[in-house]
This record gives structure tokens, sequence and C-alpha cells, in this order.
């Protein structure tokens, strides 16, 4: 008869080590975020979702919010989690700088930033701006004609990329504007 083992006192630092073992492992975020966020666009919605499934899927989600508050007690003199934690944050925070364009990126680069910081000063910036997003993006789906494509289906392709993007800053274009476009 064989008995397990119980859980040792080591288990929760492996699942921390797995953490950023994976977070480290990422070479090019590129591949799996394949937009670079401009200011003029309307792809934050895109972005920030694509962001939140590989935040998720290297197990660095919780660095979209605050940093948690040290606890420190008698019997922990080690600071390695919290190390941890800002590595893993200092990772992240390159992930955003790097999948955001030049101008965004000198919009909203602090150097004691973390990675929670860029991200809040992302979702504002555009959240802020919804309204004349919407009317830029608008202007230009009303202005699209088809002569300038090379067919009917490119064309189309355009306005559903619009319509898309109007329906994320909360200016969705209904059936009937869409048909008569």
């Amino acid at each position: 008869m064989t008995t397990e083992t119980p859980p040792t006192s080591t288990t929760p630092s492996i699942t921390l080590e797995s953490k950023i073992y994976h977070a480290t492992t990422v070479s090019n975020t590129k591949n799996y975020v394949p937009i670079i966020l401009e200011i003029e666009s309307s792809q934050y919605v895109t972005w920030a979702t694509l962001f939140k499934i590989n935040y998720k899927a290297f197990l660095v989600h919780d660095h979209l919010s605050p940093k948690p508050h040290e606890t420190t007690t008698a019997s922990s003199t080690t600071t390695q989690p919290n190390e941890d934690w800002d590595r893993l944050d200092a990772i992240v925070l390159e992930w955003i700088y790097s999948m955001i364009s030049i101008d965004l990126l000198h919009t909203i680069i602090n150097k004691t930033a973390s990675a929670y910081d860029a991200w809040k000063a992302i979702e504002d910036l555009f959240q802020d701006n919804k309204g004349s997003h919407a009317i830029h993006l608008m202007h230009k789906f009303s202005n699209k004609r088809l002569d300038s494509f090379p067919n009917v289906l490119a064309y189309f392709q355009e306005l559903k990329v619009l319509a898309d993007q109007l329906a994320n800053v909360n200016a969705p274009v209904d059936n009937d504007r869409f048909v008569l476009q």
C-alpha cells in the first residue's frame, strides 16, 4: 500500500517559478499580438483583448492590477517573491512598450511606471477619446467609395473593419446605414 506524500511548504514557490518560467520564455510578443497600437487607430479593444489573452496564458494577468501590498511577518525574512513579482512586472512592461507605436510610447512612458501604470495610461488615453475616435471613424466610413477599391469584396471588408472599430468605441453602425453605404 502506498501513501501519497502531502504537499510540502515548497509548493507555492514551485507555482511562482512556473509563472516566471513561462513569461520569461516569450521572445517575440508580436507572434501573439500582431497589432502595433497607434494613437490614431481605433483598434484599442482588439489590441487589449489580445494582450489580456496572453497575460492569462503566461500567468501574469495579476500585473494588470495594482501591485499587491507587501506583508511582512516576523518569520519571513526573504524578499524573493517580491523580487520575482518586480521582475515579472518589468517583463510585462517590456511587452506593452514593444507593442505600441513610438508616438504612443513617448506619450505614456514613465521611468517609474509599473506594467499596471502603463496599462492604465493607455486605457485612459483611448477610453477618454472614444467620442473623437468615433467621429473620425464615422467620417472614414462615410467617405469610402467603391471606385477606390479593386473589387467589391475589398470594399466590403474595409467597411466591415471600420464598422467593427466603430462598435469598439460604442458607436455601432446599424444595418440600414451599412446597406446604404
